[in-house]
């Protein structure tokens, strides 16, 4: 069964989202953890928390993504904003255990100059300051396209994160389609030697969820534009191979792909169909 779902609005509460989810076929979805373009974040409702967590449980839900905010950049040049990066990062995993057992994922960040060895080191410093034995929450860094001094733009830069944490027990992986093939991995053509690849260099029982967008640019673009299912340059046939893949086949798939709930839907259903072809 294809465990899959889309981005949704948390403005509306956590069994909202649950519920929302439901009617659009979905059995998992992500929602960011406070403003994506800032730092705020709403009041934790534990009621509202444990409806969702019952929901899930009853619904037979796979676990859901808790999406960091964009602006959290633990490997950024200045040292008062990486340690705002490192409390925001702590927040949120505290908040998530109102939530047990699930996902948080995040861009591991821009290096902004500092060579993405430093980026690396500086990320695994934060995740070393901030992850609990305790926590029933995974940490996922996700594959990224490699824009500017993003870091995680290849799988071997991930892989300079995971050696330097501490608890590596508490990460895994998000592989993101459109930054994977805007990094230059040929989805298309070669999705078998990219999971080989993934595999060698990380591991793929790191693999935990992967972001299911096309790409508004080629591969190798390093843009980070996604597209609808099979309007971009990744496509549809391509698409329809991972979701259906051995390997993938039963992680939780979350779409990003420029659409309404609607579109989210439509999609939703596609790709159900898709992977039982």
């Amino acid at each position: 069964m294809l465990h899959i779902g889309c981005h949704l609005s948390s403005s509306k509460g956590f069994l909202a989202m649950g519920r929302e989810a439901l009617s659009l076929g979905a059995d998992t979805f992500q929602f960011f953890t406070r403003n994506p373009r800032g730092n705020r974040a709403k009041d934790l409702d534990p009621a509202d928390a444990q409806a969702l967590s019952d929901l899930l449980r009853r619904e037979h839900f796979a676990p859901v993504i808790a999406h960091a905010s964009y602006t959290m950049n633990l490997c950024g040049a200045d040292p008062q904003a990486r340690a705002f990066a490192r409390e925001t990062l702590a927040d949120d995993l505290r908040r998530m255990e109102a939530l047990p057992g699930q996902l948080y994922n995040f861009h591991p960040g821009s290096h902004v100059g500092q060579g993405p060895a430093t980026g690396a080191a500086l990320i695994a410093q934060a995740l070393n300051a901030v992850l609990r034995p305790e926590q029933t929450t995974t940490v996922l860094l996700e594959t990224m396209a490699g824009k500017g001094s993003e870091v995680g733009g290849r799988f071997e830069e991930l892989r300079r994160i995971l050696d330097q944490v501490e608890l590596p027990d508490k990460l895994g992986i998000c592989l993101d389609t459109c930054h994977v093939s805007d990094a230059g991995y040929d989805l298309i053509h070669d999705l078998d030697g990219v999971l080989t690849e993934f595999d060698r260099l990380i591991g793929l029982e790191r693999l935990k969820a992967v972001h299911l967008n096309d790409s508004m640019n080629p591969p190798g673009s390093h843009k980070d534009r996604h597209a609808r299912i099979g309007e971009g340059s990744i496509g549809l046939d391509a698409l329809s191979r991972i979701v259906r893949h051995p390997i993938l086949r039963a992680l939780p798939f979350c779409l990003e792909t420029p659409n309404d709930l609607t579109g989210y839907a439509r999609e939703i259903a596609l790709l159900r169909e898709l992977a039982e072809r």
